[in-house]
């Protein structure tokens, strides 16, 4: 088994890595965001980098952008995230300081972690800002790691640069508090209105993307870790797993709440109609909900670790347009942003891996975590790009 690009304790390919490492620095990673009219395009043009898509095309997508003068809100939320991380590592006496790099806009990934080496700070633990397991919303990242270091020349030599990566974070318990809380607050909140439960429905939704990408999500099949997740893979269920785990929460609680139905619902699907991408859409939910008695309905982004372009425009703008078409009443409960449960969550990710705490005494809600430090081989394949060099995982 390889691990490339690892530190030491990381590369024997053990799933959960429980020896003891010090890192010199954390690596926040992000999507990034367009700031401004003139950035909209050339950002999208990174976004869809290799697949040929036309401007005029993109421009179909920019709309959404330009709504809002051209200025994603996102790289304003990881100054803030990046911010708050520092603070808790101060308050924990831990020396250790962030870098922030986004795969797709300024400031770059490259940047990151060339400033990382100039500085002296060559082992490096990432944070991306994604929770769950899919190409996109993780391997896509190791993917970015290994490619700074191949073109940068970093990751080669007598002290190459390391780039391991904390465990995705679905089910550690400071991601989810901050919904479990915007989900008690608007379930109680329609029931105070006097609404009966079975008229409340709650929609946890997420990024769609293409089945193909789902169905690869997670360790392969002939793999140790591998658990048949079913055509959603591991994407999905760890959503649905999320899901039940808040609800039942709740439900011991709020006892009515018990009777409420939830749905997991998907967004933002792009590509071709030719091509399948995880279903229902949330705006196609929402508009059958009325004929179900369903009367008000809370929308939680549990995909999103904060309010970025997603949630701000097919959330709060064609989701609530959906569900005012279909006369409910609707509410859109908060992303975790810098909560404080979630910055502390974050870094106790962080400290898992300075001291390498056992695997049992890791922190999850559900019964799929804790998940892996170090990705399984094949794990999240993308099926159109085939497999490129990535860290923190066995190859390919």
């Amino acid at each position: 088994m390889e691990v490339r690009f690892a530190s030491a304790a990381a590369r024997g390919g053990a799933a959960h890595v429980e020896t003891p490492v010090a890192y010199d620095a954390i690596l926040l990673a992000g999507f990034g965001g367009p700031e401004g009219q003139e950035d909209v395009i050339p950002f999208l043009r990174n976004v869809t980098r290799g697949r040929g898509i036309p401007d005029e095309r993109l421009e179909e997508v920019a709309h959404h952008y330009r709504h809002f003068g051209g200025i994603s809100p996102i790289n304003a939320q990881n100054r803030a995230l990046k911010s708050a991380l520092e603070a808790e590592l101060d308050r924990r006496g831990i020396e250790l300081p962030v870098y922030w790099g986004n795969r797709n806009w300024a400031p770059y990934l490259d940047e990151a972690v060339t400033d990382a080496a100039a500085s002296g700070h060559t082992t490096l633990l990432a944070i991306s800002t994604s929770a769950y397991s899919s190409f996109s919303s993780c391997r896509q990242y190791r993917e970015d790691y290994a490619r700074v270091l191949i073109e940068t020349g970093l990751g080669e030599g007598d002290n190459p640069v390391t780039i391991d990566k904390v465990r995705q974070f679905f089910d550690h318990p400071g991601f989810v508090e901050p919904f479990a809380a915007g989900v008690r607050a608007a379930v109680q909140g329609f029931l105070n209105e006097g609404l009966p439960p079975q008229a409340v429905r709650v929609l946890f939704s997420t990024h769609s993307i293409p089945m193909t990408d789902a169905a690869r999500s997670g360790p392969r099949e002939g793999d140790a870790d591998f658990r048949d997740f079913g055509a959603g893979g591991a994407y999905a269920a760890q959503h649905e797993a999320v899901a039940a785990h808040i609800m039942a929460g709740i439900a011991e609680e709020i006892p009515a709440a018990a009777a409420i139905e939830w749905n997991l619902v998907f967004q933002s699907r792009s590509g071709p109609p030719s091509q399948p991408w995880l279903e229902p859409d949330v705006c196609d939910v929402i508009a059958t909900l009325p004929e179900h008695g369903v009367e008000a309905v809370a929308i939680v982004p549990l995909g999103f670790v904060s309010d970025h372009m997603e949630v701000l425009w097919d959330l709060d703008t064609e989701a609530m347009d959906a569900a005012a078409e279909a006369g409910l009443r609707a509410v859109r409960t908060p992303t975790p942003g810098v909560d404080p449960a979630y910055v502390s969550g974050l870094i106790d990710l962080v400290e898992e891996r300075l001291h390498g705490t056992p695997t049992a005494e890791r922190p999850h809600v559900t019964s799929l975590g804790p998940w892996f430090d170090v990705c399984r081989p094949g794990c999240c394949e993308n099926v159109r790009a085939g497999f490129k060099p990535a860290a923190a995982g066995i190859l390919p």
